[in-house]
């Protein structure tokens, strides 16, 4: 039997998935029996493992970015410093206002923005070309006028940039190409 990570949550289907560093994860109903997800991965075997050989793929080509603790607190200040002055910027031009702004070690989100209109900032976001970053305040500066990924949602990025398209796909391009390692 297949070795995974089982997620177990409020939701009424299982799903599976691979993750950068090749292991599988299982996401399934809080009530589901064991027996079933094990017999759920069985089924599933041939495409874990095409998945796995593309995720090994894509990894072999993935350039290491290894972040030091000096660098990353140095990255942290730099980050709230050149992040405050482009919300401050994009938010009057907006006309929306945030409740709070923090700097995160997030791994897997460039930013993030509360029910509350709390923002969240991974330091990461300063390794993205400068282009990017406003995207990146853009896209949750918008999550305040509209709380979701709605038709409504990409109007709003649209309309302060209308290049968006083309730096989310720098962004996954960057995501796809570098791994940020921390020591």
């Amino acid at each position: 039997m297949r070795t995974y990570r089982l997620i177990r949550s409020d939701r009424k289907t299982v799903s599976l998935c691979i993750d950068e560093d090749l292991n599988v994860i299982v996401r399934a109903p809080k009530r589901l029996a064991k027996t079933a997800i094990d017999d759920f991965v069985s089924r599933h075997e041939a495409w874990i493992e095409s998945h796995l050989a593309r995720r090994r793929e894509l990894n072999a080509g993935r350039r290491t970015i290894t972040v030091t603790a000096v660098e990353e607190a140095r990255l942290r200040e730099t980050a709230r410093r050149e992040l405050s002055g482009i919300l401050a910027v994009y938010a009057a031009r907006m006309g929306v206002a945030y409740t709070r702004f923090t700097i995160t070690g997030a791994r897997t989100r460039w930013g993030s923005c509360s029910g509350k209109n709390a923002l969240s900032f991974s330091w990461r976001t300063m390794l993205l070309p400068p282009e990017c970053r406003e995207y990146v305040v853009v896209h949750e500066l918008c999550h305040i006028l509209q709380h979701n990924h709605s038709a409504a949602f990409w109007r709003e990025v649209k309309k302060i940039l209308p290049d968006y398209r083309e730096r989310e796909g720098k962004i996954r391009t960057f995501s796809k190409e570098n791994e940020i390692v921390t020591e």
